[in-house]
């Protein structure tokens, strides 16, 4: 078994899965260009927010199983776990891969395993690492080793299905393949699927297109439902009930490193094939703009000039510290060009990212026409909403996540709406 692993990226996936390696007998030494993540690491602290990260991360410095810098060293396996992000043009940012693989190639040696967790189009291996990893000298298949391995887990359950769920290892030959496979038995108790890794790529690729359509399907729904007397929350849970049918759930977007990205590596791809996929995307970016003229027309019928709305929820999703893609940003925004202030509030993002950002949630509400739910935090969940009516100019709170008592809201004295409700 190889000993020593480093990890390139130190982010949501990149430092989870460090530290899982380190608390399973490995040494590992993770790299991250962020200077500030890397001495708050070093001194234990933590840069993002992961259930059971914590007491991890300082059973595996204490055990002497975990380095940091800003830099890699010389390894049997190398992971680069970095972002895959989407340009403005919507086209795939391979920028950080490749300066990963690049920052790596002095500390190849012979036999050595190059994986790659990040989600890429398909191709990526291939056509971007491939040409890199060339550059140590070493014949790629027979001296060095290599594959993809996308992540597949979700923010805030991260260890859990770093154990338990399936994975798929796809290596650019049998040994890569194999290689990997052992590796990762280190803790993964799901089954391993192997195949080629152009295949891999394209089926993490796959799995978040299927989701980001689906969504998008639900949002066309919402869309529909506020227009002809229906909730579109009954509608669905009813329509679910069928053994053959699994709509998802309509929202203010889609965001995340992965479902409002991973999508457009397609259409970039074959754009004249990737017809749905174009749509779906398109469907889901326009949401921000749909829930902000939604606010705009419930904030109009009361005659309300230069209203104020306290946004609750910048993560992506619920219960996270996670901004990346967070529709929330993009609803903020049209608010603002519709003419409204704004005043938002996450008690997950401890530190304010934004200037309309603030640490309490009075200061929020204070003099607010609508409270906006865009997260489904259960802090929210759980709010009294008699600690905030008469803080508030008009009693309203729009719920965009059907996350709130609705019942417990009005009897305190709030109008309430639901995204996509026409009915009540």
């Amino acid at each position: 078994m190889s000993k020593k692993v480093c990890i390139v990226g130190l982010g949501y996936i990149g430092l989870p899965t460090a530290v899982m390696f380190a608390n399973h007998g490995y040494q590992v030494h993770g790299v991250d260009i962020n200077e500030k993540a890397v001495e708050m690491l070093k001194n234990k602290e933590l840069h993002i927010e992961e259930p059971g990260l914590k007491e991890r991360l300082v059973r595996a410095i204490d055990g002497g199983h975990f380095t940091v810098s800003t830099v890699p060293t010389e390894a049997d396996v190398f992971i680069i776990a970095v972002p895959s992000p989407i340009n403005d043009n919507k086209c795939a940012n391979m920028d950080y891969v490749s300066d990963a693989t690049k920052s790596i190639v002095p500390f190849v040696k012979k036999e050595n395993l190059v994986i790659l967790e990040s989600t890429v189009p398909p191709r990526t291996v291939v056509d971007v690492m491939v040409p890199i990893l060339k550059e140590t000298q070493l014949e790629i298949g027979e001296e060095l080793y290599v594959s993809h391995s996308p992540e597949r887990v979700i923010p805030g359950r991260v260890f859990e299905e770093l154990v338990k769920n399936d994975r798929i290892v796809g290596g650019i030959n049998d040994k890569s393949s194999q290689l990997t496979v052992d590796l990762y038995k280190a803790f993964v108790k799901g089954t391993i699927h192997v195949t080629d890794v152009t295949t891999a790529e394209m089926v993490k690729v796959i799995e978040n297109t299927y989701r980001d359509v689906n969504i998008a399907f639900a949002n066309e729904l919402a869309k529909i439902s506020q227009n002809i007397g229906v909730n579109v929350w009954e509608a669905i849970q009813l329509a679910n009930f069928h053994p053959r049918v699994n709509i998802h759930l309509p929202g203010p977007g889609v965001g995340g490193h992965c479902i409002a990205v991973d999508p457009w590596f397609m259409v970039e791809l074959q754009p004249e094939l990737a017809q749905i996929i174009n749509l779906s995307r398109q469907t889901n970016d326009s949401m921000p703009a749909y829930t902000a003229q939604r606010v705009k027309e419930i904030l109009n019928n009361e005659g309300i000039v230069h209203p104020k709305v306290a946004v609750l929820g910048l993560a992506f999703k619920a219960d996270i510290d996670d901004m990346r893609e967070s529709p929330s940003l993009e609803v903020i925004h049209h608010l603002k060009v519709l003419g409204m202030d704004v005043s938002a509030f996450d008690p997950h993002i401890k530190e304010n990212k934004i200037k309309e950002q603030t640490q309490d949630i009075n200061e929020a509400m204070d003099h607010a026409d609508l409270i906006l739910v865009l997260t489904s935090h259960k802090e929210f969940v759980n709010l009294e909403p008699t600690d905030f009516i008469n803080k508030m100019r008009t009693p309203y709170i729009f719920d965009t996540k059907n996350c709130i008592d609705r019942t417990i809201w009005r009897k305190a004295g709030f109008t309430t709406k639901l995204l996509g409700d026409s009915k009540n």
